[in-house]
């Protein structure tokens, strides 16, 4: 993520150390306050070990993954443009859910999905607007380094501190679940792909699917025949060794696994920062999933029936009582709320900070919608039913499908090398917290990676659905920070002015209420 280091000047000593001591106070507080820092769509925002830089230069560390040196210092420096903050802020907020939105519109109804797509972003973009100002009506001099959850703890107290604790906990544990899942997933197909093409197997799964070149299937129709290894062969391989493969390559039984010894000690290193030079690969893998949809579209047509309440064998009703588990998505895919501070207190013209944070949820949902809309709609039905798209959309392409294989190459190494970084964020909130220092012994480290990885591989093996992880954790994560805590903020804040009237309590009771039906309705439906 884009963040810049601002120089500490170095003087002699026998200028005034002191004005030395508090710059160099204030910058260790920001780098503390970064490697903090962690996005919605399952992403790291974490200082590179950079030693203090020359007297006016500052090190920018780019969305690229790379680090430049700017040669003078004027004023404003080390401020972003508006343009890379809402960069900055697209690129935190994209994240897993993405591969979740087809199937979250699926499940909600087409026209449902779209307009529950546009509602949640303004929602949520209003109440990541009540964030930003909540810190700015505080009547204290120096809040600079503060985010959202010191303003909760400055509020509520020790229950704000350790409630935006857990609730942070929920969203990173949450994020690396799902990582674990996915990465079992794309680890699976990905050998199977280089199985089949080393051996010269030619694999005829038993999925149902469609014919043809640009084929689609529907892995959830195979009532009684899971779809991982299941396959017909018709050629030229050892089927001996074909039949061992498939026991030894197994998408839950064994790769979940297979994952621990190479992800297992990468959570244990004190600092992770070097793999923070590889977050430009979740731009790359964005940009080429909206390039695969598009080129998908374009071979498959648009298949597309309106019926508002009535189902059929092929097509969804417009409107359907599931619509909730969207919203659970959708709450974790536009959640920014705990960061967003600080990402915008680097906007080089902070007057034009509520313009930057709309534009870049205008994008997030625009590729959102793109993504959702695009798959939805060129889903090929008939021959297939609309209640075949997946929790993860990338399933409905078998494993042999080569722009698909790209992609699960491309998540596969970006989520590798991110999962270390959300490691390490949740160790550094979780023990710092307790212990007051984030790596207080390798025991207490390792002792807090096994149970993070034995509850990924717990739910790759049992419980492999994205879109159930993500609206759960979504919705509960979504409750305190994007719903509960700045509307009662606000609310306090206007009290404690003066100025809180009936309208705008009211207004922001029913926001609260609606992230507890948010939840509640997770579970029941």
């Amino acid at each position: 993520r884009p963040f810049h280091v601002e120089p500490t000047n170095i003087v002699s000593v026998n200028d005034d150390m002191q004005r030395v001591t508090d710059e160099a106070s204030a910058m260790n507080k920001r780098i503390h306050y970064y490697s903090r820092l962690t996005s919605p769509a399952d992403r790291a925002l974490i200082a590179p070990d950079h030693v203090l830089p020359a007297p006016d230069e500052i090190y920018v560390y780019s969305p690229l993954g790379t680090a430049f040196k700017v040669d003078s210092c004027t004023d404003g420096c080390g401020k972003n443009s508006s343009l890379v903050t809402i960069f900055m802020i697209w690129n935190t907020m994209m994240g897993t859910s993405i591969l979740s939105i087809p199937w979250g519109i699926k499940q909600a109804g087409f026209t449902s999905g779209i307009t529950l797509i546009l509602l949640m972003g303004i929602l949520t973009l209003y109440c990541c607007y009540r964030v930003v100002k909540s810190r700015q009506m505080i009547p204290l001099t120096d809040t600079s380094n503060w985010e959202f959850p010191d303003v909760c703890k400055y509020y509520f107290g020790s229950f704000g501190q350790w409630s935006s604790l857990l609730f942070s906990m929920v969203s990173l544990v949450g994020a690396m679940v799902v990582y674990w899942v996915l990465m079992s997933n794309f680890l699976f197909n990905t050998g199977k792909f280089i199985y089949n093409s080393v051996h010269g197997i030619n694999v005829t799964d038993i999925v149902p699917g469609t014919n043809g070149s640009n084929k689609v299937i529907c892995p959830s129709a195979a009532t009684g025949h899971p779809p991982q290894n299941r396959s017909v062969m018709f050629s030229s391989g050892n089927r001996t060794g074909f039949e061992l493969f498939e026991e030894w390559w197994d998408k839950s039984q064994t790769v979940p696994f297979y994952l621990i010894a190479v992800l297992l000690p990468l959570l244990n290193l004190k600092s992770p920062s070097f793999f923070a030079k590889f977050n430009v690969l979740g731009t790359v893998s964005v940009v080429y999933l909206v390039f695969m949809v598009t080129i998908k579209a374009a071979h498959l047509g648009i298949h597309l029936e309106f019926n508002w309440f009535t189902e059929n064998e092929f097509f969804v009703p417009e409107f359907r009582i599931l619509f909730p588990q969207l919203t659970g998505v959708l709450t974790l895919a536009f959640f920014i709320h705990n960061c967003v501070i600080t990402l915008l207190q680097n906007n080089r013209n902070q007057e034009n900070n509520v313009r930057d944070l709309s534009i870049a949820y205008f994008l997030v949902g625009l590729t959102y919608l793109y993504v959702g809309v695009i798959i939805f709609a060129s889903f090929p039905s008939p021959p297939l039913s609309k209640e075949c798209i997946e929790q993860n959309f990338l399933d409905n392409f078998p494993s042999d499908d080569i722009m698909s294989f790209v992609a699960r190459i491309f998540l596969l190494f970006q989520m590798m090398t991110v999962y270390p970084l959300l490691g390490y964020l949740a160790r550094v909130q979780l023990l710092r917290q307790f212990f007051g220092n984030a790596y207080p012994s390798l025991f207490h480290v390792l002792i807090l990676n096994l149970a993070i990885v034995g509850a990924g591989v717990a739910m790759a093996r049992f419980y492999p659905n994205i879109g159930g992880i993500i609206r759960y954790s979504g919705a509960t994560c979504g409750l305190a920070f994007v719903f509960m805590y700045p509307s009662l903020i606000y609310m306090i804040s206007l009290h404690r002015a003066g100025q809180l009237t009936w309208p705008a309590l009211i207004i922001h009771i029913f926001i609260i209420l609606l992230g507890l039906a948010n939840l509640i309705a997770q579970f029941l439906l």
